[in-house]
Parts: structure tokens; C-alpha cells; sequence
């Protein structure tokens, strides 16, 4: 009788055991990949190239500019890192997944810099499509003052359809209880802005999101440790390697080859290498069409690509 008594307690302190579990894992804040394309989305306007013509044949599938939203279970609250070109299907995807109303925006959006593919967005907060009322966005000051001051995202700014919330580098941005957002600095083509990668972190969890910088050499801080340092880490993935854009001088829009940042990353452990998804790819990158040598080589190498649509629970 007392052998019963004990399998019995000890069933019910399992259950109640998988039941915090569960309950903890309902409630565990997770990443969703929006979009993986570089700024022009893929396939992009005017290609006519076998890279894009792969869409109409049917081998691939569009992909939209890259985005991530951090999404919170608890209260159905959601961020969104960059505004593209694409935020309105981006936005009703989200609230899809949740089961919200279409209307229903982030609680605010980080912004990483001043081109096209990663603030364009906004305009669907004005008076032409939604006339939003104090939709917060985070912005670095060159990248505040951008907006301020050029049309037509400075009447986004005087209508109160946006309302700019000061980041700067370094920055612990709390966006609920254990969830919270650092910007860092990152060298890129900084034109009209100064431009940022984010440092999510969530219930200990760290997320690095760096989509567009232009070699990891540039940057003052070490990338490999970088990824030691953190559980998952989206980098930019934009071009595979050099040459890959003919008749162009690649060196006007530097970003790290994937090809050398396999090089750079070759001694990582087969647990860290694990952590890269690279994102942000151009239309021409050979990545996105998985029947490429250049993708089945890839793979085999133990890092990883994000998938748009993907769920990655912090």
C-alpha cells in the first residue's frame, strides 16, 4: 500500500512538473524570421538573370527583406527590428501567427540605418495608408535627425504618425520584465546614418543580429568571440563571395563574403558554428536556391541560413 502511495505522489509530481514546464515553455519569448532578402527583396526588380527567372520556373520560392520580430506569448506583444519595404506583409503575418487583428502594430521598432531596405517602411504609418498615431520607433541620433529633418519622414514626425525614441550606443532598452535590447555599432556605408546591429536578450538568452556591416575586420570588437558569447547569432549574409555581381565593383558595397566568413569562422566548434544563420541575402546569392553547388557545399560546412518563417524560442 505504501509502495502505491509513493508511485502515486511520485506520478503527480511528475505531471505538475511537466505541467511548469509546459506552461514555461508557452510562455518563453521566441525570434520569427520575417524575411532573409537583402534591401530589393528577392526576385529583385529588373533581374532577368537565372537567379530570379529560378522563381518563375518554380525551383524557389520570393523571399521577402529581412526582418526579425521578437514576439512576447504572455501579453501577444511583438518588436520589430528594421521596417522594410515588405513591413505591411510582415505586420500581418505576425498578427496571423498570434491570431490578433491585422491592425493590431509592434509595440515599437529598432531600426539599424538610412537604407532602403531597412526604414522605408515607415511610409505605411502615414496618412496615405494607415495615419498611425504615435507608432514608437528607435532610432541612433544621425539616424533620428534623418528623419527629422527630409521629406516626406519628417511629416511622419510632425503628424505624430511615428514617435522617435532616442537610442544610443550602448544603450539598455527594457521592453518587458527579463527582455531587453542593446544597440551596437557597427562600420557600414553611412551615408545618411549611422548604422547598428541589436543584442537581444531574453530570460539570459542572447540573440546578435548584425545584418548589414562591411567586413568583420572593420568592426572594433571581435566577431568570433561575438558568437562564442551568444546563443544565436544573424549575420549578414548578403553576397557569397566576390565577383558575384559582374561588371560592378564590389568594393562600393562591401559586406563580409560568406566565403570569408566560413574562413574566419573555420575553428569554431561544430556547436558555435551551429549559432550562425546568416541573413540579409542578395538576389544573386547562390544560397537561396538550394539546388546550387554553392548551397549543397555550404550546408555541409555546419552553419546555417535563416528561413523566413522560422521560429527560434529564446
Amino acid at each position: 500500500k505504501n509502495c502505491v502511495i509513493v508511485i502515486y505522489l511520485l506520478i503527480c509530481t511528475l505531471i505538475a512538473i511537466f505541467d511548469a514546464c509546459a506552461q514555461n515553455d508557452t510562455n518563453t519569448p521566441y525570434l520569427m524570421v520575417l524575411g532573409v532578402a537583402q534591401d530589393a527583396g528577392y526576385p529583385q526588380m529588373g533581374c532577368g538573370k537565372v537567379c530570379c527567372k529560378a522563381i518563375s520556373a518554380g525551383k524557389v520560392e520570393p523571399k521577402l527583406v529581412a526582418s526579425l520580430a521578437l514576439i512576447d506569448p504572455k501579453t501577444k506583444e511583438y518588436w520589430l527590428f528594421d521596417a522594410t519595404p515588405d513591413i505591411a506583409e510582415q505586420i500581418r503575418s505576425v498578427n496571423t501567427y498570434l491570431d490578433l487583428p491585422v491592425a493590431n502594430m509592434p509595440k515599437s521598432i529598432f531600426l539599424t540605418h538610412a537604407h532602403m531596405g531597412h526604414y522605408t517602411g515607415l511610409m505605411y504609418f502615414g496618412r496615405e495608408v494607415m495615419g498611425a498615431k504615435k507608432q514608437k520607433v528607435y532610432a541612433m541620433p544621425r539616424m533620428r535627425q534623418f528623419l527629422q529633418e527630409n521629406g516626406p519622414w519628417s511629416q511622419l514626425v510632425s503628424l505624430s504618425n511615428i514617435e522617435l525614441q532616442a537610442l544610443n550606443e550602448g544603450d539598455l532598452v527594457v521592453l518587458a520584465k527579463q527582455i531587453s535590447v542593446r544597440p551596437l555599432l557597427v562600420p557600414h556605408r553611412d551615408e545618411f546614418s549611422e548604422t547598428v546591429g541589436y543584442l537581444i536578450i531574453s530570460f539570459g538568452k542572447k540573440v546578435l543580429f548584425i545584418p548589414d556591416i562591411d567586413k568583420w575586420g572593420k568592426w572594433n570588437q571581435d566577431i568570433v568571440q561575438w558568437i562564442k558569447n551568444v546563443d544565436l547569432a544573424y549575420l549578414d549574409g548578403t553576397f557569397y563571395q566576390d565577383g558575384e555581381i559582374p561588371g560592378r565593383n564590389m568594393d562600393e558595397i562591401p559586406h563580409p563574403f560568406i566565403t570569408e566568413s566560413i574562413e574566419l569562422f573555420k575553428n569554431l566548434s561544430a556547436k558555435e558554428k551551429a549559432k550562425i544563420r546568416f541573413i540579409h541575402l542578395n538576389h544573386t546569392n547562390p544560397l537561396l536556391r538550394e539546388h546550387t553547388d554553392a548551397y549543397q557545399s555550404f550546408i555541409k560546412k555546419g552553419f546555417g541560413l535563416a528561413e523566413q518563417g522560422e521560429i527560434m524560442k529564446l
